[in-house]
């Protein structure tokens, strides 16, 4: 229910171009105005590994070490899921 909720908000932001002001969001992000959405991030675009880390305040590299970690989730679930 309460996705329900956050997703509609990230609608009405997308809809109107305005700035999140919910910062108990679990999407919200302590980011630039335009960008404090999480799915407001991402639905521009690609970004490179630096600016997701400006965005997070984590180096590039810290970024990098995530991607993989979350890479070798996924295929682990996957190798579970088709042995």
């Amino acid at each position: 229910m309460e996705k329900d909720k956050e997703l509609a908000c990230f609608k009405a932001h997308e809809k109107y171009k305005v700035p999140c002001e919910k910062t108990s969001c679990r999407y919200w992000i302590n980011y630039s105005s335009e960008q404090n959405c999480t799915l407001i991030a991402a639905a521009e675009g690609p970004k490179t590994l630096q600016e997701i880390g400006d965005i997070f305040g984590v180096t590039r590299m810290r970024i990098c070490q995530i991607e993989k970690s979350i890479k070798d989730k996924l295929l682990s679930f996957e190798q579970t899921l088709n042995p």
